[in-house]
């Protein structure tokens, strides 16, 4: 069977996994919009009156601060297990779900000192909970080398919500300029949950779903043209990786594509060279053939060290265990040759995350590489610095 029709199956055995994605933008509107007001108002309140104090991690493991850099938060240590040698890290600070958002600066500024050790580069997927004005915030306070890709996280039924996430990155981009933001990601696997199963993106329904989403492109451009800003900030899309569709891929500056070889079957070992072609053959090559040549990246790719449950500790009778050692491997085959091929990626992820866990189970909620309580897992970080 072809890398093609190995991913289709398999995206066709996580489509319940993009589900989860819905749980970031239901809840309150009313109750977000009060969280949102009191809590991060009164946290970076508190954080510019210097009350908010940078410590190291829980791992015992921070990065170190940039040149310039005033803010309590830029003083922390180095730890020698880490190594910058990732292209970018997929993150979403704890915390921001609605309608709970219980994020905290304190926590964004420890993990941005966490990963500022393994890259420059961090891509987020939504705007909801005031995530963009408090990783901004950190980068500021930590003084670290970091761009952002902000994201707009758009659900094919509640358009409210694109706009609700538009104006607060407006609102961050206001607040802390343009020097630390590469681009702005509008919709995550908008495609993939518009066509409910179907497999074509440029099918009648794609292109139906491609309307959507390319309006709210269009209008994303729009809101930054009418900033008068300094700088251009990029305009992409995130989707699953054998759903792009052509008229999208036309509209968008970047794409950022999801490419796990654990939901194709493979083993540990096969996995990093799966990534790299089905990559290539589906996302970057008919880029290229577009007038617009959108710049192609890797939005997730990975390796879960464990399961919630037995029926998915194995990704199939061909496959390997979800473990360390899978991760380990797979960091070992995919990350060094990367970088060496300049491939563009966004490692995932950074920690674990709990509230997937609680919600789907599964491997999902095991895919960092640190724990939920940030502790780097048993794994050694290659050495290779990324492009």
């Amino acid at each position: 069977m072809s890398s093609y029709q190995n991913m289709n199956d398999a995206l066709q055995k996580s489509n319940a996994r993009s589900n989860r994605s819905k749980w970031i933008v239901i809840g309150s509107v009313v109750l977000l919009l009060a969280l949102i007001g009191v809590g991060v108002g009164v946290g970076l309140s508190m954080a510019n009156k210097g009350k908010n104090k940078s410590s190291s991690s829980s791992s015992g493991s921070s990065s170190g601060g940039g040149d310039g850099a005033t803010e309590e938060g830029s003083n922390f240590e180095l730890d020698s297990r880490l190594h910058k040698s990732f292209y970018g890290m997929a993150y979403t600070p704890e915390g921001s779900l609605l309608p709970n958002c219980g994020n905290s600066l304190e926590n964004v500024i420890q993990d941005i000192q966490l990963i500022s050790q393994l890259t420059t580069r961090i891509r987020l997927y939504g705007a909801d909970c005031n995530q963009s004005a408090l990783v901004l915030e950190a980068i500021k306070q930590t003084g670290v080398d970091m761009e952002v890709y902000l994201g707009n996280y758009v659900l094919p039924d509640e358009p409210e919500g694109y706009t609700r996430q538009r104006d607060t990155l407006r609102d961050a981009i206001s607040t802390y300029g343009t020097d630390h933001i590469a681009g702005i990601t509008v919709g995550n696997e908008f495609m993939l949950n518009y066509l409910d199963g179907l497999t074509d993106p440029n099918s009648a329904q794609g292109a139906q779903g491609a309307a959507l989403l390319i309006a709210d492109i269009k209008d994303t451009r729009d809101m930054l043209a009418s900033m008068n800003l300094p700088k251009t900030i990029l305009v992409g899309n995130s989707d699953a990786g054998s759903y792009f569709n052509t008229e999208v891929l036309s509209a968008i500056d970047y794409g950022l594509s999801n490419v796990h070889a654990w939901f194709a079957n493979t083993t540990a070992a096969a996995a990093a060279d799966w990534v790299f072609t089905f990559f290539d053959e589906t996302n970057v090559q008919p880029a290229l053939a577009l007038p617009n040549k959108p710049t192609m990246y890797i939005a997730e790719t990975g390796w879960p060290t464990a399961s919630s449950d037995i029926s998915n500790a194995n990704n199939g009778v061909n496959g390997s265990p979800a473990d360390i050692a899978g991760l380990q491997t797979f960091l070992d085959t995919f990350v060094c040759q990367a970088n060496a091929n300049n491939v563009r990626y966004f490692f995932f992820e950074y920690f674990d995350e709990q509230w997937k866990d609680d919600l789907f189970g599964g491997v999902e909620g095991h895919w960092g590489l640190f724990t939920k309580d940030r502790k780097l897992k048993d794994i050694v970080i290659p050495d290779c610095p990324s492009p």
